[in-house]
Formats: C-alpha cells, structure tokens, sequence
C-alpha cells in the first residue's frame, strides 16, 4: 500500500513515521499516513511566508481564476475523492436524502465556485471637497486551517477558499482520522496553484498545537469541539492572532402546534441524521407540542425504522458508522444514561453489528431536560424527543444550555415562527429546515458554539484585516 506524502511548498514530502487510518465499516486499514514533525511543521509555515508576497500581489481575478480552475481539475477527479471520503470517514456514497459522499463533494465544489466569485472592494466613506477617506481590506498573511473528521473535504474548503481569494497563503492540518481526502487534495491543487500558497501537514493534537502557537501564523480557522477552541485560543494569544472558531452545538428544534406532521417528519429527520448525525449543525433535540407529539414520533419511528445501516461503498446504504470508536462510545454513554432514567426507546438503542462503529438510528422519547442526551451534544444517530406545554417553556429548554450554534422553529404561520426565532439564542435559526447552510449566507455560532463568521462576504472579510486611507485634498 503506497503511502501518502505531506504537502509543502509544491512537493509531496516523506516523513520518518506514518500512521495508519482505519475504515470505520470495518476497521480495516485505508492507508498509511505520514506524521509530521515540528520541522516539517516550520518548513510550511516558511514556505507560506515566502508565497505570500507575491500571491497577495496578485489582482484578486487572477486568484479568482486560478481557484475556479482548481474546482475544474477536482471535479475531474469526482469518484476518487467520493470513494476515499467513504473509506475513511464512513459515509455513504449515496445514502439517505442523497446525502452522503457525493452530497459533501458537489457542495465542494459549489462552494469553491461560489466563494472564488465574491469581491473584496474599497469602501468610500467620505469624498468632499476637503477629503476622501478609503476602507481598503489587505490580507493578513499565514492563515492555520485545523479541520474536523465530520466533513473532511467540505469544512477544510471552507476555510482554504476565501483564505486565499482574500490573498493569504494557508498550512491546514486535517484530522488525524481522516487526513487522506486533504492530503490528495493537496496533491491535486499543486497543479494549479504556485508553490507555497497551500500547505498540508498531518498529524495528531500536538501539531495542532503547535499550529495554533506558531508565531507566524497570523490567524486561526478551526471547526470542532469548544474545550479544544478555548485551548487554541489561549495558543494563539502569544502573537495575537485572529480567530475564527466555528465549537461544538446542540441545535434545537421546535415544532408548533399547528404543524402538518406529514409535511415535515422527512425534512426533520433528514435535519437531525445528516452524515449519521455527526453535523455540528444537525437538529440534535426536538421539542414537539404535546398536541402532535405522539404523531410526530410515530411518524419518525416509520422512517428510522425503514434506514439500512451499513458500509458505506453499499449502493443501498441509508447510514454509513460512525467514523470512530471514541464518538460511537459516547453515544452509548448518552443513550444508557436515558434508559436509566426511565425514557422510551422507539427504535434502536443497541449495537447489533460490531464488524465496525455502527449504531442505529435511534429515537427517544419520554425525556426532559437534565438528561445527558438533551444536555449534551451527541453527534451521532440518536435524537431526543421532548414534549412541551406552553412554547414558552420550549424556547426557554432551547437557549438554557451554554451553546448557540443552529436552532429551528417548525410552523405553518410564518409570523408566529418568526417571533419565536427571533428569541432563539444562537447564530442561525433556520424556519421549516434545519442545517441549511449555504455559500452565501453568513453562519456562525454565539456563547460557547464560538464567534467569528463563515461563507459569504462577511466570512471573507474575515480574513483580511481593515486598511483605512485619509487623502486631504
């Protein structure tokens, strides 16, 4: 088995250790991946500084360009990246809703084509006979990318793009659990892009931190877990670095009363078992009017019940596993925390297939809030189902908890769902969806789901820093 090659400075680099990276269908090895060290780590960094001066000098067409021809030489390559986005994250090439690997790689490229078509302008803010004062936005420098498992390929593109349409050159570290779809991206992009502009080094948690740490990098961009995030943050206070932390969530939804069950139980199921449950927006607690409560769960028990859970490269599988053994176990920890508390399991609840890191998709009901499964974010395929009163006590359960990423609301009158969405304490809150997210709209989260914003120019902003020029005439 032929082993992947870090990524620096437009060569493909062997290192000393590799490790392996395991199919979590069947804990098999998909491949040997290389461990870098702190001096490959630098030898990026440098190589980034060093492109950095003459990518940033580049008119942002010629970037624009070069980035929509890169998503030209990917799209080329669609079924290698669909099949290893499978192998080692676990999702199925289909699945379910047609939202497995071929869903997150036409997102992709969508997204790549979508961002490298934004602008970066001068803003006039005053012009008169005395003066003109020009808002200009410059690029920062070295950009860190450090990327979940959940979205390999997707997330990282999210932050690689508008880094370096805005000018930037990028050292990204993907997750250790699955490195590979980067890596032969990375691979891909020296085809395209010059030496030095995108760096990707590989390894586990202390690279990270030395990522975060480095003193010349001038900005972090990391999806993943809050602990994590303050940790990074507490890192990159040494040089002062910019911050982007898109942290952990535990999205809410509420269905009101005047619902037609049948017209949404597909979409909120679709919403909370996206990618198996293992989205940091997913729909992870339903709140459900007591008047529709036994209908709305009878009605997701039909669909869960109907999902095949299996390896992913099966043409018919719903849900692939989950992508590691640690995620499959906290979802147990949750789910023996409710039976212990007496709470009703619809569907699912045990493991029947331990050829790899499966779980059914699992439905709970007769929970309240203060049980580990409503309180704590699960990222897997097991979603509460809380019963309400009064919408008031519902949005009161959504913004109680000390996250604030996504939330829904579920109605037929738009104005009623309006005002309770106006009250949800989070960053997006979608009305008759869930996990929506889109190139164009800016998406973030608040309290500790994190700060700063992505995708749309806003999310490009982000990446530069704000250069003002006073001209007295």
């Amino acid at each position: 088995m032929k082993p992947f090659k870090l990524v620096i400075n437009g060569s493909l680099v062997e290192t000393s250790e590799y490790f392996d990276v395991l199919n979590p269908a069947d804990k098999s090895v998909v491949a040997r991946c290389p461990k870098a060290t702190e001096a490959d780590l630098n030898n990026a960094v440098a190589a980034a500084n060093t492109a950095f001066e003459s990518w940033s000098a580049l008119d942002i067409s010629e970037r624009r360009e070069l980035l929509l021809k890169l998503a030209d030489v990917v799209e080329d390559k669609a079924e290698e990246f669909k099949t290893l986005l499978t192998k080692e994250q676990g999702k199925p090439l289909q699945g379910f809703a047609n939202l497995g690997a071929g869903f997150e790689f036409e997102g992709t490229l969508n997204w790549i084509r979508t961002t490298a078509n934004f602008d970066i302008k001068p803003k006039i803010i005053e012009d008169n006979d005395t003066v003109r004062i020009e808002l200009h936005r410059k690029p920062l420098g070295v950009v860190g990318s450090i990327t979940p498992w959940n979205y390999p390929l997707l997330i990282s593109i999210w932050h690689i793009i508008p880094a370096l349409l805005a000018g930037n050159t990028v050292v990204m570290k993907p997750s250790e659990m699955t490195p590979l779809t980067m890596l032969r991206f990375g691979e891909v992009a020296q085809e395209i892009l010059p030496p030095g502009v995108l760096n990707i080094v590989t390894g586990a948690g202390e690279l990270g931190a030395l990522i975060s740490s480095h003193e010349d990098i001038q900005k972090i961009v990391f999806t993943g877990s809050t602990p994590t995030g303050k940790a990074i943050m507490k890192s990159a206070s040494g040089n002062l670095k910019r911050l982007t932390l898109e942290l952990g969530g535990n999205d809410a939804g509420i269905v009101l009363d005047d619902v037609n069950v049948d017209d949404i139980a597909e979409k909120i199921f679709a919403s909370a078992f996206i990618n198996n449950g293992q989205t940091c927006a997913a729909l992870k607690r339903l709140y459900v009017h007591e008047s529709v409560y036994d209908e709305m769960c009878n009605a997701l028990t039909k669909i869960a019940t109907s999902m095949k859970n299996g390896n992913g490269m099966d043409k018919d599988t719903d849900l692939g596993p989950l992508q590691n053994e640690q995620q499959l176990n906290i979802v147990k920890e949750l789910a023996e925390d409710a039976k212990q508390r007496g709470a009703t399991f619809l569907c699912g609840g045990e493991v029947v297939d331990e050829k790899g890191y499966f779980y059914p998709p699992t439905l709970v009901s007769n929970i309240e809030d203060g049980a580990k499964l409503v309180d704590i974010e699960q990222f897997g395929p097991i979603l509460p189902i809380i019963k309400f009163h009064d919408v008031e006590d519902a949005i009161a359960s959504a913004n109680r908890l000390g996250v604030g990423l996504g939330g829904s609301v579920w109605s037929q009158d738009l104005i009623k769902a309006q005002r309770v969405a106006s009250r949800m304490q989070c960053g997006t809150v979608w009305i008759n969806s869930h996990a929506a997210v889109l190139p164009i709209a800016p998406f973030g989260g608040v309290k500790d789901s994190g700060f700063g914003v992505e995708f749309g120019e806003e999310g490009l902003n982000e990446y530069t820093s704000v250069h003002t020029i006073h001209i007295y005439k």
